[in-house]
Parts: C-alpha cells; structure tokens; sequence
C-alpha cells in the first residue's frame, strides 16, 4: 500500500484544516488507519485511529474534541478533519495504515507511512 498525505498548510489559530490520505496503490479498505504528527525536536506521537472493522475511533487527549477521522473507503481515502487549531499543533502530519490496530496505537510501528504533509499554525 502506497499512501499521499495533503492538505498541510498555514493557518491562524482558531481556524480549520482537513488533511486527506489515498492510497496510490492497493486497497486499504481492511486496513486499520490513523495519524501521527511529529513537531520538531520532538518524537512521533500519536494523534488518532480508526478501527475498519468496528468503526471505533481513538484520539490523543491533545485533540480529543477538536480532531476527526474519517475514510471513504470508495474513493480509497482518509481524512483527518481539525478544527480550533492551536500553535501547538503545528507539526508534519503522517497518514498510516496497518492490519493490526495495536500497532497503530501503540504507535508510531505501523506498517505503512504516508510522506507526511506540513501543517502550521500561527498566533
């Protein structure tokens, strides 16, 4: 599985990105999904998942409220929309999908990464 991660760009706190993931090649519509983001000078962390099979999502606590996954399993893509964007969630965002949601949760050991896309959020 092949995945492209866009949508990343500067915005202003308070406001609205969506980022979006496809798989450029192979289906992950039996893939377990989710994002990770790393700032700079700092690890991977997780930020949310989404479970195939059950639907069940999962969020960092950081954006427990303000972040939503998504999938459109017809057009083979992911969508991480994020509201109320604060300065510190400015980071390179990483679409990920693996056959093992315990993977992805336990992060970042997922089986396939995304090229990351730039996301910044201004004061």
């Amino acid at each position: 599985v092949q995945l492209q991660a866009s949508g990343g760009g500067l915005v202003q706190a308070g406001g609205s990105l969506r980022l979006s993931c496809a798989a450029s090649s192979g289906d992950f519509s039996n893939y377990h999904m989710g994002w990770f983001r790393q700032a700079p000078g700092k690890e991977r962390e997780f930020v949310a998942a989404l479970s195939w099979s059950s639907g069940s999502t999962y969020y960092a606590d950081s954006v427990k409220g303000r972040f939503a996954i998504s999938r459109d399993n017809a057009m083979h893509t992911m969508y991480l929309q994020m509201r109320t964007l604060k300065p510190e969630d400015t980071a390179i965002y990483y679409c990920v999908v693996d056959r093992d949601l315990g993977d992805i949760l336990r992060g970042p050991v997922a089986d396939y990464w995304g090229q990351g896309t730039q996301v910044t959020v201004s004061s």
